[in-house]
């Protein structure tokens, strides 16, 4: 069992500190992804000195900046204030793998907050939080979901796979080397395909003249490259490619009924009648028979643990 640092909203992990005392406890959070992430509860408003139950926020648009105000008579502005301690907190946070944020929320919420305007109406499209604006400002390579999104299962996985991927890298790098990247994007390569091809060449050019840029310099804009690659989500016609490249490793080692089994397996993928997962379990199935070192070593066969069921829908 893993034990990776995930930063979340206190409230969507059921702690009782919303502006009207309660919480939005995600099922999936707290019973599936608690047994691999360790989490790091934050609630930005408890945090800057309000107490649950509280006045409501709201975010507001006043001469043309985003402004973050109670919603009662008083009508004190918070922005500062909110903005000192994310920034604070931020930055303490370097350890962290993922980050799972309150939707809709003035200060954690991620994207299509509602933004007030002096005529009575709200911005179009909506705005960000201001505790997420600094988090994903300060730590543009870090996964950041909303609750809400992880209710989508393609959101939701590729979410889980970034979070364990950037978990990899760190691991993988505890020990700083040339060789230790060279390894780790080597086991990513069809990941990245599945993802992004242009990425994948582009970081494939980037790896290649690793020698030519200082070890530290070099790790932060591959950090960055790398996790924006994995955003893009992949698709069934990015994955009938990796699949259809794997299965050029098993051209000598499989019998003429194992081959026609296999091909039809993607086939029957691509066509969108069988999930990814029963291409997987097809290849690592073949893996165990006639075993490939290179292609065991490959993250994409694995990326995080079956169990959480993720690619099943894929």
């Amino acid at each position: 069992m893993m034990n990776i640092p995930v930063g979340i909203s206190a409230c969507v992990l059921g702690q009782q500190v919303r502006f009207d005392g309660g919480h939005k406890r995600s099922v999936f959070v707290t019973d599936q992804l608690s047994q691999h992430f360790r989490f790091h509860p934050v609630c930005p408003e408890m945090a800057i000195g309000m107490n649950a139950p509280r006045p409501a926020i709201r975010l507001s648009e006043i001469d043309g900046e985003i402004r973050l105000i109670t919603r009662n008579k008083s009508e004190l502005d918070l922005t500062d204030k909110m903005i000192a301690f994310s920034r604070q907190k931020v930055a303490s946070m370097s350890e962290l793998c993922g980050y799972i944020v309150c939707a809709k929320s003035p200060s954690c919420g991620m994207e299509r907050v509602k933004v007030h305007l002096a005529n009575g109406q709200s911005k179009e499209g909506g705005g960000r939080g201001l505790f997420t604006e600094q988090l994903m400002t300060m730590m543009p390579w870090l996964p950041v979901e909303e609750d809400g999104r992880l209710n989508d299962p393609v959101l939701r996985e590729n979410f889980v796979l970034r979070v364990f991927a950037l978990h990899d890298l760190y691991q993988s790098t505890q020990t700083l080397s040339r060789r230790a990247l060279i390894d780790f994007h080597s086991r990513y390569k069809y990941t990245l395909m599945a993802h992004s091809p242009v990425a994948y060449r582009a970081l494939g050019q980037m790896v290649a003249q690793i020698h030519q840029t200082a070890l530290e310099d070099f790790f932060i804009e591959y950090r960055l490259a790398f996790m924006n690659a994995l955003k893009q989500r992949a698709n069934r016609r990015s994955n009938t490619n990796v699949l259809q490249h794997l299965q050029g490793y098993f051209k000598r080692a499989l019998n003429a009924r194992e081959k026609e089994e296999l091909t039809q397996v993607i086939a029957e993928y691509r066509q969108g009648n069988l999930p990814l997962l029963a291409a997987l379990i097809l290849f690592n199935h073949y893996l165990r028979a006639y075993p490939n070192s290179y292609l065991q070593r490959q993250a994409y066969l694995a990326p995080y643990p079956q169990h959480l069921k993720l690619r099943c829908p894929l």
